[in-house]
């Protein structure tokens, strides 16, 4: 196998998919406050698992990534202020500037999940043998 995971990985893909369903109930409860943090903590809490202690502060240090740890960490204080839009906004602008070097290593991943990696990979394998 590729990826090598163990318990601790497991724990922080778990927390991160806890944060993404609380902040996705955060904004669909028009934009709750408690869900929205409870939702960033457990994501900060599941990267930092999954990728090491170290390697989540070098993530968020680095001179290449200031622009979206800034943003990102901006678009948390907006949201502990009351500004829980702003803040998601600055949040997922963040995100993507962060974790944007990743996406390959993501879709290697999840193409690998046995059935999941299925369906995503069908759309592209039916459109690859219609244009055939």
């Amino acid at each position: 196998m590729v990826y090598e995971i163990n318990e601790q990985k497991k724990i922080g893909l778990g927390l991160i998919g806890f944060g993404f369903a609380f902040s996705f109930l955060g904004v669909i409860l028009f934009f709750d406050r408690g869900l929205l943090a409870l939702g960033n903590i457990f994501c900060l809490t599941g990267v930092a698992l999954l990728l090491g202690w170290h390697s989540t502060w070098n993530l968020f240090t680095n001179k290449a990534n200031y622009k979206g740890s800034a943003s990102f960490l901006l678009g948390l204080f907006f949201l502990f202020v009351r500004w829980p839009i702003v803040g998601i906004i600055l949040e997922i602008y963040g995100c993507v500037v962060l974790f944007g070097g990743f996406w390959p290593s993501v879709k290697a991943f999840v193409y690998q999940i046995p059935v999941l990696g299925w369906i995503i990979q069908y759309p592209f394998l039916l459109l690859d043998r219609l244009r055939s």
